[in-house]
């Protein structure tokens, strides 16, 4: 999945129905951000896993991370 795919405007959170951040591609995976909730969800194999059960807690670090990554990609 790239940044520019229209799938993306699409995607919503499966918890708090709101947008999702795709994660800047030096992640060790790809991945789907939900800065509200701090959760991850997996790309596998193209596919996103947007079941609640898929979502990763993101501690308080990665999250300042995270924030800044998807910061300085945005620009």
């Amino acid at each position: 999945m790239n940044p520019d795919d229209p799938l993306l405007a699409l995607l919503a959170c499966p918890l708090d129905k709101g947008p999702l951040s795709l994660l800047p591609e030096e992640e060790a995976e790809q991945a789907l951000y939900n800065p509200r909730l701090r959760l991850s969800y997996p790309i596998v194999d193209g596919i996103p896993q947007l079941l609640p059960s898929s979502g990763r807690k993101v501690s308080a670090d990665d999250h300042e991370r995270l924030l800044s990554r998807l910061k300085a990609s945005a620009t």
